[in-house]
């Protein structure tokens, strides 16, 4: 039990959770410095998200168990993909768009998120690209919404958003198509594709912590 599964895949989304925890407090801080109530449950909710992601990938690529056990860790690191997504959304719909624009988009998202878990816990092997697609979908369909964004976000909000997109996806079509796969053994095409959902976090988070936070 004292093997590690799979080394890069799990440090590097171990690193994801504490900094994830070290992202909640400071957004926690200073929206109790410079925030409402509601930037505190917003930030509460995408800090959460991202913690419980990492941290459920994490076990996944880090415990030697059963194959059942490795089944369900898979499956359960699978459903907080939706929940990352979900949470990611929830400041921005709560505190930058608010009123019924706002609320409308929090309440899509994260009825599509609720379909998302049980499309998982009914279907889970179902094909990749599946899964794949309806991630993107969820994570883009705030294209729709870009309008309202573009008014009342600046040009610098709207870089990490879409820097943070961007990374998301290429990270999903590198884990997609198994490319770049440098070194299968030690630092494979999923440890990349670990890296790029890191980078998109970030982004997210530092939008959050300099552009979200002030609204």
């Amino acid at each position: 039990m004292s093997r590690v599964r799979e080394p890069a895949n799990a440090y590097t989304h171990l690193a994801g959770a504490l900094l994830s925890v070290l992202g909640l407090v400071l957004l926690i801080h200073k929206s109790v410095l410079h925030g409402q109530p509601t930037h505190i449950v917003a930030f509460s909710i995408f800090g959460s998200s991202m913690i419980l992601l990492y941290l459920a990938s994490t076990l996944y690529h880090l415990l030697p168990v059963s194959e059942k056990g490795l089944r369900i860790l898979r499956r359960i690191d699978h459903i907080m993909i939706y929940v990352l997504i979900a949470g990611t959304y929830t400041p921005i719909t709560l505190i930058v768009l608010d009123g019924f624009l706002g609320w409308a988009l929090f309440t899509a998202v994260w009825a599509v998120a609720v379909l998302g878990v049980i499309f998982k816990l009914i279907w889970f092997n179902a094909p990749k690209w599946v899964s794949l697609v309806l991630y993107l979908t969820m994570g883009w369909m705030a294209l729709i919404f870009f309008p309202a964004l573009w008014q009342v976000f600046s040009f610098g909000a709207i870089a990490w958003i879409l820097m943070g997109g961007l990374a998301y996806t290429l990270g999903a079509i590198i884990y997609g198509i198994k490319w770049p796969n440098p070194s299968p053994k030690h630092f494979n095409f999923h440890a990349i594709w670990h890296i790029m959902v890191m980078v998109g976090s970030f982004c997210f988070f530092w939008l959050m912590y300099q552009y979200v936070i002030y609204y």
